[in-house]
């Protein structure tokens, strides 16, 4: 087989067979294709895309191309959830102690931030001493006592989409839906789970700007799950505005900590209610909506989802103390309140640019080799639709160095005002099975 006839199939928009796209990953994987062959494959894949089997079929070669973790002998059915990323974004923290707290058991394993968005892992890592580095055996042991665990990847998992990924970074073919789908899904397929849930957002402040593009990326990682008979469904959610009320990663931490006690934000409690109601379901613990919501209310009401996360924290070998006291969390040096400079109604609350903003205080990863400031980042008080006047406290700044005068002005930038009400969108735009 040529790679170079691979090529021209795909570039004359023809479907690759099974065996075209494994020697593709194989020859990716041993470095027997040289990059540039490679690149020419996913910008044809890109501009001419992919059917539902061929998705399926490079998910699963991908997949395969490394380890692939068994958790066949821990008792009961093991659920995994994945979100698209967005600013604010601490789902992973909150809802893994709720379901857990159910009788749910979680395996997940998370990545960490770059750029605007902040990574799962990070957040962790701002509990002093916390292990993401589990191996396999204690990972496996924990969701089994425990029914959670939040690991980084382990291994050699899925190494072929390390390098499709650093390629398709310089080469312009990031914006691809098999790619995409075929990327985020080949990791949860390999990190052993029955059940997958995705959190896909759209707006200014995810990957997917429009519901219609994340709609597609959701059916299109739907479609590869079910072929490859995991039980696999999306929710469609709103990023035009950071979730919750902070970004940055101990600010999150307590955020999460916050919402399993019944305290949280209503757009980021009501995500972590309806994500759980959805696994609940998934795993045969609940059999409707209704009763779901029942068991995760009642789990946060008890305590019983914040003892979850506390166990979790013991066990990765945590400062549970920072748990119990979240002011032990890393702080920032000075805090600074920034004022509303207009009255009206808040139209706009621009993601990226407050994701950026919390970046640029060391809350985020310019470069993947930039050491994270666990203890800076925002605290909104404000959410789009709320009417403010002139002096509004917007947001409480966490930070070490002086504010400067453009990092300000950029702040500014990212709210927008109108004369009229604004009405909120619903944080779930919608479910898909």
């Amino acid at each position: 087989m040529r790679f170079l006839d691979i090529i021209e199939k795909k570039k004359n928009k023809e479907v690759l067979s099974d065996q075209e796209i494994q020697f593709f990953i194989d020859g990716v994987t041993d470095e027997s294709i040289p990059d540039y062959q490679i690149s020419a494959l996913l910008m044809a894949i890109r501009l001419n895309g992919m059917d539902e089997h061929e998705t399926a079929k490079l998910a699963e070669a991908m997949m395969h191309s490394g380890d692939v973790i068994d958790l066949s002998d821990i008792e009961g059915i093991k659920s995994d959830k994945h979100s698209t990323g967005g600013v604010g974004d601490k789902t992973s923290l909150a809802l893994g102690a709720m379901v857990a707290a159910c009788g749910l058991k979680l395996a997940k394993m998370s990545g960490r931030g770059l750029g605007h968005t902040g990574g799962t892992l990070d957040k962790l890592e701002s509990i002093e001493g916390f292990n993401i580095a589990l191996s396999e055996e204690e990972f496996k042991k924990q969701v089994s006592e425990i029914g959670l665990a939040i690991i980084g990847q382990t291994g050699d998992l899925v190494p072929a989409d390390k390098k499709l990924y650093a390629l398709r970074d310089v080469t312009g073919t990031v914006d691809s839906i098999p790619l995409i789908a075929s990327s985020i899904m080949s990791k949860k397929l390999a990190s052993g789970s029955d059940t997958i849930l995705l959190d896909v957002k759209y707006g200014e402040g995810a990957f997917m700007h429009t519901v219609e593009d994340a709609k597609k990326l959701a059916r299109a990682m739907i479609s590869i799950g079910k072929k490859l008979g995991k039980n696999t469904m999306a929710m469609i959610t709103d990023m035009n505005q950071p979730l919750g009320n902070t970004i940055g990663n101990a600010l999150e931490v307590k955020e999460a900590i916050e919402t399993v006690k019944g305290e949280g934000p209503k757009d980021f409690t009501e995500l972590c209610l309806t994500a759980g109601e959805i696994m609940l379901m998934q795993a045969n613990k609940a059999s409707n909506k209704k009763e779901a919501r029942a068991m995760l209310e009642e789990a946060i009401k008890s305590g019983k989802a914040y003892e979850k996360l506390e166990k979790m924290v013991i066990y990765q070998g945590g400062n549970v103390e920072q748990i119990r006291n979240t002011d032990l969390l890393p702080q920032a040096k000075y805090k600074t309140d920034l004022e509303s400079k207009e009255e009206g109604y808040i139209e706009n609350i621009h993601s990226m640019g407050l994701g950026i903003a919390a970046m640029k205080l060391g809350a985020g990863r310019e470069k993947k080799e930039d050491e994270i400031n666990y203890g800076v980042g925002l605290k909104m008080n404000a959410k789009k639709g709320d009417y403010v006047k002139k002096g509004h406290i917007l947001c409480r700044v966490y930070h070490d160095e002086p504010l400067s005068d453009e990092w300000i002005e950029d702040f500014y930038k990212t709210f927008t005002y109108k004369d009229q009400k604004v009405d909120p969108i619903p944080i779930v735009e919608e479910i898909l099975d």
